[in-house]
């Protein structure tokens, strides 16, 4: 089952996803009732948009769940979130959330490719621990690409992320300027030019982030990826390390940015393996 639903980052109500494990429901008025009462009667609304074939006979409500908090990629309607890798990570037995970022699918706001929006994850984590069904003290978050980004700042500067994954992700922002040229017109216009505002590309980069970083993470990167060269993967890695913290690299040798869904599946097992092996 899963549920498009709106919820408050700051002053905005802003949009997400929420996926439950395969085979298990929620009652939309409870996970309403819920929502109302940690916004103070606010109305929040939300739609059912996908259930599985067979009809869902558990209820989610019956335990505590792990969470993974997924922060797509891109900006806008560039790297949308993708509902079928919500649906492969739920058939891991975690509940999943993804975070569209504001100004995206009607939520207020507007995306500044980890300015503001970088909120958006920490106030995802303030709605999953007031459900009586989520463990807070197992809430993961995975960030692709440019979701690294909003990922990375969570762990960062919340004591919410039990477990970090950046996969495909920047890591040094000023350098995916250099790197790719058809983003800089979006990346001017959105955080400046890197030459004149150093800062917003610095406060947008994981790796000057690393330093704050207090739970594990887990590097995945390809070696031919195209999109986020495997250069920020693997120099986010060695930062850690030199730092002293908890870090391991799934390196994935020949595949780009997107894997064949074969091997992303295979690449999300053992994701979550590593997740488990990592819990508090």
């Amino acid at each position: 089952m899963m549920i498009h639903m709106t919820y408050r980052s700051g002053d905005y109500k802003v949009k997400g996803y929420l996926s439950l494990p395969y085979g298990y429901k929620l009652d939309l008025n409870e996970l309403q009732a819920h929502v109302r009462q940690l916004y103070g009667g606010a109305d929040m609304p939300m739609t059912a948009i996908s259930s599985n074939i067979i009809q869902e006979q558990k209820d989610v409500c019956e335990q505590k769940w792990p969470v993974l908090i997924y922060c797509r990629g891109g900006i806008g309607r560039v790297g949308q979130v993708k509902t079928e890798w919500l649906e492969r990570f739920s058939r891991c037995g975690y509940i999943v959330f993804a975070p569209v970022y504001r100004g995206t699918e009607g939520g207020e706001g507007r995306d500044q490719f980890g300015g503001a929006d970088m909120e958006d994850v920490p106030a995802a984590c303030r709605l999953l621990a007031a459900l009586p069904f989520v463990d807070p003290s197992r809430i993961a978050a995975m960030g692709f690409s440019r979701g690294s980004i909003n990922a990375a700042f969570a762990a960062a500067e919340t004591g919410w992320i039990s477990q970090l994954v950046l996969w495909g992700g920047v890591s040094d922002l000023a350098k995916t300027y250099k790197e790719r040229v058809d983003l800089r017109r979006m990346l001017k216009r959105v955080v400046g030019n890197p030459n004149k505002n150093p800062g917003a590309y610095a406060e947008r980069s994981p790796i000057h982030m690393a330093e704050r970083i207090r739970c594990p993470v887990l590097i995945i990167h390809g070696s031919e990826d195209e999109q986020v060269y495997s250069s920020h993967g693997l120099g986010m890695y060695r930062r850690l390390k030199e730092l002293g913290k908890e870090a391991d690299l799934h390196w994935y040798e020949g595949y780009g940015h997107h894997m064949p869904p074969e091997m992303h599946m295979q690449a999300i097992e053992r994701m979550f393996a590593w997740i488990r092996e990592h819990e508090p």
